[in-house]
């Protein structure tokens, strides 16, 4: 099932709970392509041919392997310690974030610093949707400062897609309601790159609060992309209905699910999404669903843990995990800031820079 798409998302003022109620019942199987696309555009805009960074679903799998090329470029230029291209130099990024956040937007924050662009962080109670002021003119408001970026974190799916439609400056999503994250599979893929040497063929178990999860989402659909064998488990009240049609098996035996798997990435119970109907005690769900040692024995020797933080110790993973050598969740933040960098970089007119490093 797909959001009609004659449904125009301009005649919204903003985003409403009906997109959060269609993408959570649908697996976000949500088709927004009709009338948020970038269709308006061609591939003499950037060097990723997009204008915006709307979710994994809408890349190619040459556009994902353009963004973490470019990650590792930037990387390699951090470890040295070498001069970074200011390729945002006299740029304003501004970022909109409607939710909690730390590790996303403080790593885009220092992601658009480190290419040279001047910041601009505006939250939920820094903005006049306080006093009622739509979403849409939020934005109108913003765009009339002439960013030249705007990221998005918005607690209604589909926020990224409408104001899409609105500026003509690049829009990233960085979070939106339980859909997509794509940021962060992004990030994640780089680490899995970084440490696996690929991510065709392998073989990657996602555990946890799949049906709340917009970063199971934007991952699922980056490495399925990317060749990668994808499997979900989790309590039968935490996964989405029809999920398996996303491509993904599907497990509810967490001791079965993990043999001959490279990488596990756990996903952190959101208590505060879940009703009392579906939230199991944070005891039961460790006992069932936790990543301890005595799990990890049952997948491959080299099995990689990984996790989107922030981290709920003793419920979804270990500490003796989450510490331990098969743990690369430290890697994930430290590559947030590279991808994130390679995003804003190639979305705001940046040129390929493989020959300059």
């Amino acid at each position: 099932m797909t959001l009609n798409p004659s449904i125009n998302l301009n005649d919204l003022s903003r985003p409403t709970d009906l997109l959060v109620k269609l993408a959570k019942f649908t697996c976000f199987q949500l088709d927004y392509r009709t009338t948020v696309s970038d269709r308006k555009h061609n591939s003499s805009l950037n060097s990723l041919g997009i204008k915006s960074l709307l979710g994994t679903e809408f890349l190619e799998k040459s556009q994902i392997e353009t963004i973490i090329k470019h990650s590792f470029l930037f990387k390699k230029l951090v470890d040295e310690g070498r001069p970074i291209p200011q390729t945002l130099a006299g740029k304003t990024v501004i970022l909109l974030f409607f939710e909690a956040s730390t590790r996303t937007r403080s790593s885009f924050e220092l992601a658009a610093k480190r290419l040279g662009a001047t910041t601009l962080v505006l939250t939920k109670e820094g903005t006049s949707t306080e006093k009622g002021e739509t979403l849409v003119d939020t934005a109108k408001t913003i765009q009339a400062m002439r960013p030249d970026a705007l990221v998005l974190r918005h607690s209604s799916a589909g926020s990224p897609f409408h104001l899409n439609q609105i500026l003509n400056v690049p829009v990233i999503n960085a979070g939106d309601g339980f859909h997509e994250h794509p940021t962060q599979a992004l990030l994640d893929l780089m680490t899995l790159q970084e440490f696996k040497g690929r991510i065709e063929g392998l073989k990657v178990l996602i555990v946890g609060d799949i049906a709340h999860s917009r970063v199971a989402r934007s991952n699922i659909y980056a490495l399925k992309k990317m060749g990668a064998e994808v499997s979900v488990c989790g309590p039968p009240t935490l996964l989405p209905p029809k999920v398996e049609q996303m491509g993904v098996e599907v497990h509810y035996e967490l001791d079965k699910a993990v043999k001959n798997k490279d990488v596990i990435m756990t996903l952190r119970i959101q208590f505060e999404r879940l009703n009392s109907g579906q939230s199991p005690s944070r005891g039961e769900y460790s006992k069932f669903y936790g990543i301890s040692e005595s799990i990890l024995k049952l997948a491959k020797p080299d099995v990689l843990v990984m996790h989107p933080g922030p981290v709920n110790r003793g419920v979804e993973i270990s500490p003796e995990v989450a510490d331990g050598s098969r743990s690369i969740i430290l890697n994930q933040v430290g590559n947030g800031v590279v991808v994130r960098m390679a995003v804003l970089h190639l979305l705001t007119g940046g040129e390929l820079i493989e020959a300059k490093v």
